[in-house]
This record gives C-alpha cells, sequence and structure tokens, in this order.
C-alpha cells in the first residue's frame, strides 16, 4: 500500500503519480450512456498538470486525520447512514430506521452507522479499505487538512484514462481481458446475488487490482469518489470556452459529481464503471460505497 507519512501539512504528495498537462477526450458518444447524466458529446479538453493519489483514502488514512483533527464526519452528526441491505452486519438489524434512497430500495437508513463501522453497528472498518460514509463536506475537511483538494471532474477523467484515447475502461476496450477481472464491481444478479467472482463481496483493499497506464489503482469500480464539481447534465455543452481548458463545472448546483462506479455497478442497472462514466449525488449525502481521492495542483508543489 502506497506510504503517506503524516506531517505538518497532514500528508505528503510528492511521489503521487503525475498526470502530465495537455489535451484529451472527455465524454462519450457510446450507446452505453445514461442520457440524463450529460456523458456526451466527446469533445477535447485541457488540464494543467497535477498529482493524484494513486488510490482512494482509506480508512487508516482517514483515522489518522480523524486523530489528528477530532473531526467528526457528518455521519455521525447526523446519527445514520446508509448501508447497503445485502452487507448489513447482523448485529445491525435492530438499527435499521425508514430512510431510503428514492428508486433505491436496497438501501437502509441504520442508526450509528459512520466510517468506523461501515456495515453498521457491529462491523469494523478494514485499514486498507476505502473510507466510506464520508460527505463530500468530510472530504473537503480531509483535503484542507492534507494540503490537497478533491480534483475536478474533468482532471479526474484525465487521470482514469490512464493515457488511453476513448477506451471505454481505464485499461482498455474488454472488461475482462483474456478473463482477468480489472475492477471491483458486482456479478450476478442485482441486487439479490453477487457471485464475488472478482474475489470480493464488499470493498476491497485500494491495491486490490492492477494500476492503470498513470499508476492510479481502482479509477473504476470499489467505491464512487467525490470530485469538485457540481453537477449539470448541460454545463459543458451551453458555456463551451469555460468548460474546454481547466474546466470546473457550473458555479453552483445542489448535487456533486461522483466518478468511477462501486462494487455494486452491474450491467443491469448502472453501468458507470466506465471511464467517462459520472452521476450526481448531494453532497451531504453518505454512503456505503462513496469514498475519494486526492489532487495537487504541481504548480502549489514548485513543480515546472
Amino acid at each position: 500500500m502506497p506510504s503517506f507519512r503524516t506531517g505538518a501539512a497532514g500528508v505528503d504528495t510528492s511521489d503521487w503519480p503525475l498526470i502530465p498537462a495537455g489535451p484529451f477526450l472527455m465524454g462519450s458518444d457510446s450507446s452505453d450512456v445514461f442520457p440524463d447524466d450529460g456523458e456526451g458529446p466527446v469533445r477535447e479538453v485541457t488540464v494543467s498538470a497535477f498529482r493524484l493519489s494513486p488510490t482512494a483514502v482509506t480508512n487508516a488514512e482517514f483515522d489518522a486525520f480523524v486523530t489528528a483533527t477530532g473531526h467528526r464526519t457528518d455521519a455521525e452528526r447526523f446519527g445514520w447512514s446508509y448501508v447497503f441491505r445485502g452487507q448489513l452486519h447482523p448485529k445491525a438489524r435492530p438499527y435499521v430506521v425508514d430512510g431510503v434512497v428514492p428508486d433505491a430500495s436496497w438501501w437502509w437508513g441504520v442508526n450509528e452507522t459512520t466510517w468506523r463501522c461501515p456495515q453498521g453497528p457491529g462491523s469494523q472498518a478494514v485499514a486498507d479499505h476505502p473510507v466510506v460514509h464520508v460527505s463530500w463536506a468530510d472530504a473537503i475537511a480531509y483535503a484542507q487538512w492534507a494540503g490537497a483538494r478533491l480534483p475536478t471532474e474533468a482532471e479526474w477523467e484525465k487521470a482514469a484514462r490512464g493515457g488511453l484515447e476513448q477506451n471505454t475502461y481505464p485499461w482498455g476496450n474488454e472488461l475482462t481481458p483474456g478473463g482477468q477481472h480489472r475492477a471491483n464491481i458486482w456479478q450476478g444478479t442485482f441486487p439479490d446475488h453477487n457471485t464475488a467472482e472478482d474475489g470480493h463481496v464488499g470493498t476491497a483493499p485500494v491495491t486490490a487490482f492492477e494500476p492503470n497506464g498513470y499508476g492510479l489503482h481502482q479509477m473504476a469500480g470499489n467505491v464512487w469518489e467525490w470530485t469538485a464539481d457540481w453537477f449539470s447534465p448541460f454545463w459543458h455543452t451551453r458555456d463551451q470556452p469555460r468548460t474546454r481548458i481547466d474546466p470546473q463545472g457550473p458555479p453552483r448546483g445542489t448535487a456533486k459529481v461522483v466518478r468511477g462506479g462501486s462494487h455494486m455497478c452491474h450491467r443491469s442497472y448502472c453501468n458507470r464503471y466506465r471511464s467517462s462514466a459520472r452521476t450526481q449525488t448531494t453532497p451531504d449525502t453518505t454512503l456505503g460505497h462513496t469514498g475519494f481521492r486526492l489532487a495537487v495542483s504541481v504548480l502549489a508543489e514548485g513543480d515546472r
């Protein structure tokens, strides 16, 4: 697992993979896209050089942040969070409340669920798995402590592509090249039967699969990742001069862009583990399949 050496700035980012400056083709015109997501059209976007953490932030890393700052997550303040019903810890059932995600009845609101007990009371976070049940504000707080930031959506997609142009996945166009699983996603029939052919029922260790061409692990599957941008399906088509060079999304909105898909994504309902795929989540939402990774601007590091 990559070493994160904590100090005055929180995290040493100097050995994070460098994503080079320059243009790339963002978005997709594929028939596999969800029209309401606004993936298309394919357009050339240029981003400045930056560094991206090679993995999503882990439970161990988040624990170091909480220990250093005393941060209390939104899920802890709310007193509950959403857990996938198929992964609910047996001891957590008395804590289930009435809250459900609209049109997603497999999400159950569970009292006393936090990043420390991601499957509800009685469960325990695993050190090298990605932290979950963190809101966008929690991710921002960690980023500020670490001396970093959340990546923009454009930065995230360029990094996910790993230097490949318009390939479907971070590793190429085949989901399982040579029969090899390259991401932690759902196999079987969602939401009732997961065969776990990729070796993982829930989240996986952050380095469980080979990195892409930029040295970044699991830019597809495992957990959704918060980005800095507000979500809009139209912004990039209506304000093109502002969405072609270091775009930062619309100036306001009601939901943030999340990227990468998760271990719960299945082609039958959520084919969003593709490099171009995007969706939205309100910034105060906490879920058992959403985490984040961090970026730093190269100029802020002193690199030229």
